[in-house]
């Protein structure tokens, strides 16, 4: 038989069509098996597992057929001890059903760090020092002395606090500082279009204190408060406007860019911007 009567032979097209058949099986199976193993199409959002304890986080993570494990633990004041500090991926992605999102809950028993020595060191390393240490800068309170943003006593709590004195981490810590013997002034700065912890960086760094801040109601999630920008500042920031240092500043914020004054066309969002506060040095 010659190849060609065997190409075109019944047994040959026969075997050929099966064969075709088989594959045809093969594949299709394949694509059913990988459709169901990944899931397509069936994607749905990460619940917001934020300050819930752990019977409330079982409950959430079961209702949405999904897994979590717990990563880590810090001391933290925004939830009460026990709750759910950080996750990842963050509330709202889309990620398959059963997918393992990973907490940081918050410790139940604080973390305690000993109180640097701040006194006699200018505000500037004062205040690095104190957020390197664990703790949170609190009010800059001014006195008469002959040294000028120097600091004279460290406060907890309204209470002097010495060296090596242990504190809950993330304390708030209050510094006395020098003023001069004349009533110093330092210039209102401009913090319009910056996040808050720039613009409560920039206001110590001007010698000032931030007195309040206030969300309006565009902030709906703690990702928007992260997002949040400066839109009004009172006292404004006006050419040659000077406030007497220790003196206080409020903050308005939003996510609403159409709020940020018409003439305002760049959005900070770093601390880089140097200090417009005073620049002074340690009296001997």
């Amino acid at each position: 038989m010659s190849l060609k009567d065997f190409i075109f032979s019944k047994v040959f097209v026969k075997n050929l069509g099966l064969a075709l058949l088989i594959i045809v099986g093969i594949v299709m199976v394949l694509l059913i098996w990988l459709n169901i193993f990944t899931r397509h199409g069936q994607s749905r959002e990460v619940p917001n597992f934020y300050g819930l304890n752990m019977e409330e986080t079982v409950k959430l993570a079961k209702k949405s057929k999904m897994k979590y494990t717990i990563i880590d633990s810090v001391f933290t004041s925004l939830v009460p001890r026990g709750c759910i500090a950080e996750q990842s991926p963050n509330a709202g992605l889309k990620v398959k059903k059963w997918r393992n999102i990973a907490l940081t809950i918050n410790a139940f028993r604080p973390e305690m760090v000993a109180m640097p020595d701040l006194v006699d060191l200018p505000k500037r390393q004062a205040i690095s020092l104190i957020e390197s240490s664990g703790l949170k800068m609190g009010k800059l309170i001014y006195k008469p002395d002959l040294s000028i943003d120097v600091v004279l006593d460290q406060l907890s709590d309204g209470n002097k606090i010495s060296k090596n004195d242990s504190l809950q981490k993330g304390s708030v810590i209050d510094l006395i500082l020098g003023k001069g013997l004349s009533n110093q002034r330092t210039p209102v700065p401009n913090l319009i279009g910056m996040n808050l912890d720039p613009a409560t960086n920039r206001i110590l760094e001007s010698s000032l204190n931030l007195a309040t801040y206030i969300y309006d109601n565009t902030i709906l999630t703690a990702e928007d408060s992260l997002n949040a920008f400066v839109y009004k500042q009172n006292p404004e920031n006006r050419e040659d406007a000077t406030l007497q240092i220790g003196s206080s500043m409020y903050l308005w914020l939003t996510v609403d860019s159409l709020k940020l004054p018409v003439d305002s066309t760049t959005i900070v969002i770093s601390d880089t911007i140097p200090s417009a506060g005073l620049i002074t040095k340690p009296a001997k």
